[in-house]
C-alpha cells in the first residue's frame, strides 16, 4: 500500500490560520484524506477562505474539510460572526421551524467557506443538563424520541444544503459520568438498556446520516475481558454492533479525536492508530498532536491490508458525495450572519439573546478548541 493511499486514512488538524512553505509540503507528501478546522486556524472571513481553498490545492484528491459547528459553545465560526443557539435551547423552545432554519444556515454558511462535512448532529441523550461529562447545552433530546425528533430535524435540513453530516458520539457519552477529553469515562449499561435507549437514536438516523463518530468510553457490556478499552478502538463495537447489527455497513466511521486524555491515559499511540482500523473506523483523528501524523501514516503501513482496503473504498464512496464550495463573498457572509442573530433572537428572546456562551475551557476544553 503506497504512502499517499494510506494518508487518506487520516483526519488531521493544521497548525495556524494559514500554510507557510514547509506546513504546506508536509501536508502535500502526505496527502491526507480529510482536515478539521479549530479556533487556532480562524482569523477573518477571507482568511478562512483561503486556507480551505490552499489545502484543497495541494490535495490530489478532493479532501474532507470539517469542523464542530453545533451551536452555543461550540461553534468554531463564532470567532469571526454570531453564535447561533446551542441544541438544548432549540429543544426548550421546541419549533421545528427555527431547528431547521439553524441547519439550513449552518450548511449555507459552511459551504460558502468552503466546508463538505460538519461533525455534528450530536445524537447522545441528556440525562443531566448539568453533567460535567462535555455535552452541557449540545443534546437535542432529554429521550431517544426527542433526540430523533429534533436532531433529525436539524440533519435534514443541513443535508439540503449540500453539507454531509456526522452523528456523535457512538454508542454514547450521554450517561458518561467524566469528560473523555480528560480521562475514559466507564458506562456500565448493559446491551439491553443501551439499544432501548442510548442506542436508539443513532440506529433510527442511521439511513440519513453520512457518516459516524465513535465517542471514547469503556463499555463493560461489549469488552468485559478488556478493562478499560475505548469503544473507539473497540472490534464488538464498531464493525460487529454498528456495521454488522446496525446495517452502518458502507457507512464511513471515523474515531473522535484521538488527542483527547481518555486515550493518551490508556493505550499507546500505536494501539491508536492501528486498532482504531482494525476495529472497523475508516479514518483516525488527529486533532492537535499534528506533530505526529507521519508517524501515524507509519503505524497503519503494519495494518492488514484487507481493513485498508476496505476503510478507502468507503472514504472514496462518502467523498463521491461531496459538493463543491459556493462562491464566496463578504456580502453573502453578512447576510448569513445576520439571519444567524435573528434565529437566536427567536430562539432565545432579545435579553438572553445577548448573553454569549463563555469560552473559557472550565467546563471542558471543547469549548478552546
Amino acid at each position: 500500500m503506497d504512502s499517499k493511499s494510506l494518508g487518506q486514512l487520516l483526519l488531521m488538524g493544521v497548525p495556524g490560520p494559514e500554510l507557510d512553505s514547509e506546513t504546506a509540503a508536509r501536508l502535500k507528501a502526505l496527502q491526507p484524506g480529510g482536515f478539521i478546522i479549530f479556533g487556532r486556524n480562524i482569523k477573518s472571513p477571507e482568511q478562512l477562505r483561503k486556507l480551505l481553498d490552499d489545502l484543497r490545492d495541494l490535495s490530489a484528491t478532493e479532501p474532507i474539510i470539517t469542523i464542530d459547528q453545533e451551536g452555543g459553545r461550540v461553534s468554531r465560526l463564532r470567532l469571526i460572526g454570531q453564535e447561533p443557539p446551542n441544541a438544548q435551547q432549540l429543544r426548550e423552545k421546541g419549533d421545528r421551524e427555527l431547528i431547521k432554519q439553524h441547519g439550513r444556515l449552518t450548511g449555507d454558511l459552511l459551504r460558502l467557506f468552503g466546508f463538505n462535512l460538519d461533525l455534528c448532529p450530536v445524537l447522545d441523550i441528556s440525562y443531566d443538563d448539568e453533567a460535567d461529562n462535555s455535552l452541557k447545552g449540545r443534546c437535542y433530546g432529554t429521550n431517544a424520541n426527542q433526540v430523533i425528533d429534533f436532531a433529525g430535524t436539524f440533519n435534514r435540513a443541513l443535508r439540503s444544503r449540500g453539507i454531509l453530516t456526522c452523528g456523535k458520539h457512538f454508542p454514547t457519552y450521554g450517561s458518561a459520568d467524566c469528560d473523555p477529553h480528560h480521562e475514559l469515562p466507564v458506562i456500565t449499561r448493559t446491551k439491553e438498556e443501551l439499544e432501548g435507549e442510548e442506542v436508539a437514536p443513532f440506529r433510527a438516523l442511521i439511513p440519513e446520516l453520512d457518516s459516524m463518530m465513535i465517542g471514547h468510553a469503556h463499555f463493560p457490556a461489549f469488552d468485559a475481558d478488556r478493562p478499560r478499552w475505548p469503544s473507539s478502538l473497540s472490534f464488538n463495537i464498531i464493525q460487529k454492533f454498528l456495521r454488522d447489527q446496525l446495517g452502518f455497513d458502507d457507512g464511513l466511521v471515523m474515531t473522535d479525536d484521538l488527542d483527547m486524555g481518555a486515550i493518551l491515559n490508556e493505550v499507546t499511540f500505536e494501539q491508536a492508530i492501528r486498532d482504531a482500523v482494525i476495529a472497523g473506523n475508516d479514518m483516525v483523528m488527529i486533532c492537535h498532536r499534528i506533530e505526529m501524523v507521519e508517524e501515524a501514516r507509519q503505524h497503519l503501513e503494519k495494518v492488514p491490508t484487507l481493513n485498508i482496503q476496505l476503510a478507502l473504498e468507503r472514504i472514496e464512496r462518502a467523498k463521491k458525495k461531496m459538493v463543491c464550495p459556493n462562491r464566496f463573498s463578504l456580502e453573502k457572509f453578512q447576510e448569513i450572519n445576520d439571519s444567524i442573530w435573528n434565529l437566536r433572537l427567536a430562539t432565545l428572546g432579545e435579553e438572553c439573546a445577548k448573553q454569549l456562551s463563555v469560552e473559557d475551557g472550565k467546563r471542558s476544553p471543547v469549548e478552546l478548541y
